[in-house]
């Protein structure tokens, strides 16, 4: 009789140790799903955040291309796009900029000589670039997704092929 209680104590020691195998196993495979749909998560935020700025600047060329003056030009040293417009005899400025890991906008007058920290914080993105091209395009980079845009007075001549289909969103 002793033999069998002896053999019952080892069969639920054994159940009990492959209980915990069991426990330990699904507990990993969920920490490991669960890191990497973090992972995934991450990357889709940032894809979207480089579109959403890009289609953020698009929809600020396509408003304010009336007067046709689109440049890339600077805010105390840091590069930006520039929009001029006269209203009422005086010349403002909108400018979009990459400062301290945020997209601004600084609308003034012309000339006041304000601060990159004066703008309005509009987006959190880790880089934008403004890199004027050819024929009066310009293309604007955030991360790995880039705009090309053709300010209206900016087309002059036909566009080489070379521009079509490079990049993700053509304005």
């Amino acid at each position: 009789m002793r033999r069998s209680t002896r053999s019952q104590k080892i069969d639920t020691v054994f159940v009990l140790i492959i209980f915990c195998v069991f426990a330990i196993s699904v507990l990993m495979v969920l920490m490991l799903g669960a890191n990497i749909y973090q992972n995934v998560t991450d990357m889709t935020r940032e894809g979207h955040d480089e579109r959403l700025v890009l289609s953020y600047i698009w929809t600020k060329v396509r408003n304010d291309d009336e007067s046709g003056k689109i440049l890339i030009g600077d805010i105390d040293g840091v590069p930006a796009l520039c929009f001029d417009e006269d209203i009422g005899g005086i010349l403002y400025r909108t400018s979009i900029y990459h400062y301290n890991g945020w997209v601004y906008e600084l609308f003034s007058e012309k000339g006041l000589g304000l601060a990159p920290e004066n703008g309005t914080q509009i987006l959190k993105t880790d880089d934008l670039k403004f890199e004027a091209l050819d024929f009066g395009m310009i293309r604007i980079s955030s991360g790995n997704a880039s705009l090309l845009v053709s300010p209206r007075s900016g087309s002059t001549g036909t566009l080489p092929d070379a521009f079509f289909g490079e990049e993700v969103f053509i304005g």
